[in-house]
């Protein structure tokens, strides 16, 4: 069965490796146009250009997927199914394209989380369980019937790199299971609309919007849990902040205490040597990890030897 496979970032390429690995026959995969990163602006390929070029396999960049020159290549591989992997939103002309469609890995159990950033959001709502899912792509995104799906547990203090991380290798198997199935003709499709509750009642779907700035402002004024799992949700990328004397405040890690503060949310207290913790109205946020505005990542002890609260 030839496969053309589709991703951008090291979460895609666990899954293409374990493709190759397996057997499979990737004929060729599209990717995105390589951009100019760094102090350099040096054109940087892709994570997945770089493994392709590495297998020698073949490689389309296109820049816009509706373009025809693009599409008379992507025909011309005649691929019999098209594996899509963290990669942008296919036209019906691309994903209708083979024979046996094209599928989807989505880093949630669906229809939980649909969108742009499942795993951030899972986190920031303090799930304890999420999962990957493989599904036919339809019109409607992340709505297809769903294939296969896995769940993984969500430690209490995982931040959203450590479940990518998980999730990324136990996609990549889902995917190779996927595919196999859909060789061997030997799977069920389930409408995500008929995926019921514990209740029995449909299962209410939940989406997953892409992160803006102003979606990692720390809001002081929550309980301290949602203001931890606000932090661990977005660490390490692109990391919830707040403000220090004017200067936007970076937290990548952090602790709570749960007692009640004698200051207001948002103001805080330090010792000046080991510790720097603020406010919620239940609690407190010790910081760990952070990055003020203009200067590198440290931990807080070594923050407060060079910093004067």
């Amino acid at each position: 069965m030839r496969i053309v496979f589709m991703g951008t970032p090291d979460f895609a390429v666990a899954s293409l490796d374990a493709l190759i690995r397996s057997g499979k026959e990737v004929v060729a995969v599209v990717t995105a146009p390589d951009k100019p990163a760094g102090r350099g602006q040096k054109l940087q390929q892709s994570a997945v250009k770089q493994y392709a070029v590495e297998h020698q396999l073949p490689v389309l960049q296109p820049v816009k997927l509706k373009d025809e020159d693009f599409l008379e290549e992507l025909r011309a591989f005649k691929a019999d199914l098209q594996v899509v992997v963290a990669f942008r939103m296919l036209p019906v002309v691309v994903w209708d394209m083979p024979p046996k469609g094209t599928i989807n890995l989505h880093g949630s159990l669906l229809p939980h989380y649909r969108g742009a950033a499942p795993i951030n959001w899972a986190i920031i709502n303090g799930e304890q369980e999420t999962g990957v899912t493989t599904f036919f792509l339809q019109h409607e995104i992340d709505t297809g019937n769903i294939l296969f799906a896995e769940k993984v547990a969500i430690g209490e203090d995982e931040t959203a790199g450590d479940v990518h991380d998980k999730l990324m290798l136990v996609g990549a198997d889902l995917v190779v299971k996927t595919v196999t199935a859909i060789e061997e003709n030997n799977y069920q499709e389930k409408p995500q609309d008929e995926i019921l509750a514990a209740d029995g009642s449909p299962l209410e779907a939940k989406h997953a919007p892409k992160i803006f700035k102003e979606t990692c402002l720390i809001d002081w004024d929550k309980p301290v849990r949602d203001v931890y799992n606000h932090i661990r949700g977005l660490s390490p990328y692109p990391a919830a902040f707040t403000h220090l004397a004017g200067k936007t405040l970076k937290v990548y890690s952090a602790s709570y205490q749960l007692e009640k503060p004698e200051i207001a949310p948002g103001e805080y207290l330090s010792d000046g040597k080991s510790y720097l913790k603020f406010a919620c109205h239940d609690g407190f946020i010790l910081l760990d990890t952070i990055q003020l505005e203009g200067k590198k990542r440290i931990g807080i002890e070594e923050f407060l030897r060079g910093y004067r609260l």
